[in-house]
């Protein structure tokens, strides 16, 4: 069933959202892969905020190429989820209700989705240039040293996802094999 979703993304919205769903988002998502994620976490460690307000946000794990001329972005696939899977459960914990990659989660992160009533989304891998036509506005947030792995925010229009794993679990590479 096709569905769209405008962010923020509440538990009023993850409530709607079932395995196997394709959804396309509009809205403000953050951008952080594997870089980002430890620095955000160390902060945390450290006693400091983060440097965005991460509840009711989506995280994509993406590192965008270079943007053409005339276009706010490059290339824009999703990069392994599984990279993210040791800070996905604080992050989630502190309220962020969606994430966006491709790949399988750990056990750790399934649980933590179910446990916060959050979504796992996966972007089509090899489509970065198709989805970065989605994308109508990227701006570096912080961590600009780390190049592409830098914490960006992005406007997205129609961007298209699937729900892989549900607010309730359900995993559809699980349930794709089985069928």
């Amino acid at each position: 069933m096709d569905k769209y979703i405008t962010t923020p993304i509440t538990k009023e919205v993850t409530a709607d959202l079932k395995s196997g769903d394709y959804v396309y988002i509009t809205g403000t998502v953050y951008v952080a892969r594997d870089a980002a994620h430890k620095r955000m976490i160390e902060a945390l460690e450290r006693g400091e905020d983060l440097p965005v307000d991460i509840r009711d946000e989506a995280i994509y794990y993406m590192g965008p190429s270079p943007a053409r001329e005339g276009r706010p972005i490059g290339s824009a696939g999703p990069t392994t989820s599984s990279r993210m899977d040791k800070y996905a459960p604080t992050l989630l914990d502190l309220g962020c209700k969606a994430m966006i990659g491709k790949g399988k989660r750990s056990k750790e992160v399934i649980d933590a989705i179910v446990r916060n009533q959050a979504v796992y989304f996966a972007a089509v891998g090899g489509a970065g240039a198709l989805l970065s036509k989605c994308i109508t506005k990227s701006e570096i947030i912080c961590y600009e040293d780390l190049g592409a792995e830098a914490l960006r925010k992005l406007e997205i229009r129609d961007f298209p996802v699937i729900v892989v794993i549900d607010k309730d679990g359900n995993n559809l590479y699980e349930t794709a094999v089985k069928k």
